[in-house]
């Protein structure tokens, strides 16, 4: 474990040692690790997503099927079908919800090794903010650059073919909630009428 630590060590700190000035090398260094964390975020939410597809894919037909079923209920003035309904369409919309939170945590993982290995280099390091007389440490900064990286590679990645195929796969899946009933179609169905 010394050993990989030891490794990656040494190939991170490549990246702060560029072109020889320390503030440069460290925004410059700090850049590619946050561009670094992202991608593998990246790759790993959606190795995550493709394992999990079928299990997404179930859980969001039942909540577009109870969903639709509860309006249809309401529509018809059938409270105890409505409740029932109204019910599952909740339980699979929240079952729904924690696995895309799950998933989004598949994305930020890198981020806590990235901070934890810039935390052995920089915790003693203060930068100035100009003007201010105050100082900020490197987690700031790191999320900033992140940020940053992030909005980098966005544009980037669609032209990848493997996420091209990832995107796809989740345009399908926004076509088929747009599927899904809600109380503006309830309202609609009652002005007409």
């Amino acid at each position: 474990m010394n050993q990989v630590f030891l490794s990656a060590d040494s190939f991170i700190i490549s990246f702060y040692r560029l072109t020889g000035y320390a503030l440069i090398d460290f925004f410059v260094g700090t850049f590619v690790l946050a561009f670094i964390s992202v991608v593998i975020g990246e790759l790993t939410i959606s190795v995550a997503f493709l394992l999990t597809r079928k299990s997404v894919e179930h859980m969001q037909d039942q909540m577009v099927s109870y969903q639709n079923l509860s309006i249809d209920a309401l529509a018809a003035k059938d409270k105890e079908s409505y409740s029932a309904a109204n019910k599952l369409a909740n339980d699979a919309f929240g079952r729904t919800f924690f696995m895309q939170i799950g998933l989004s945590a598949a994305r930020i993982w890198p981020t806590f090794f990235a901070v934890a290995w810039m935390n052995t280099r920089f915790s003693d390091v203060d930068f100035p903010i100009p003007l201010t007389g105050w100082t900020i440490g490197f987690i700031p900064i790191f999320i900033a650059l992140y940020v940053g990286a992030y909005f980098v590679f966005k544009p980037v990645r669609n032209r990848i073919p493997y996420f091209k195929k990832v995107n796809k796969i989740l345009d399908h899946y926004k076509e088929k909630n747009r599927s899904m009933k809600s109380f503006a179609d309830l309202a609609q169905k009652t002005k007409k009428l």
